[in-house]
């Protein structure tokens, strides 16, 4: 699934999760993973290990979520069931 606005206009869905590569990093881009097929949404994951691009999203502790573009979360490992909330929040998904 990807999102449409007013004008049906369809926009990819991208995650991106900042952070170096330690294990909350991992686990948080796992638990994006398992949302997203929860809530059956076609979306990209990137994983961002550049100190320089994490930093230009004003982030100071890691691990980061970004929302197409918008920072959503810092410092904390988002559970599976967080990041649905976020997403159901974001985006206009239907129930899964």
């Amino acid at each position: 699934m990807t999102i449409a606005s007013k004008n049906q206009e369809i926009k990819p869905v991208i995650f991106k999760v900042l952070g170096s590569g330690c294990k909350k990093c991992n686990q948080l881009e796992a638990n994006v993973e398992a949302a997203c097929q929860a809530l059956k949404l076609d979306a990209s994951i990137e994983h961002v290990r550049d100190f320089v691009v994490i930093s230009s999203y004003g982030v100071l502790s890691t691990p980061a979520l970004v929302l197409n573009e918008e920072l959503v979360s810092s410092g904390k490992l988002l559970t599976v069931e967080d990041i649905k909330t976020i997403v159901k929040e974001k985006i206009n998904v239907p129930e899964a």
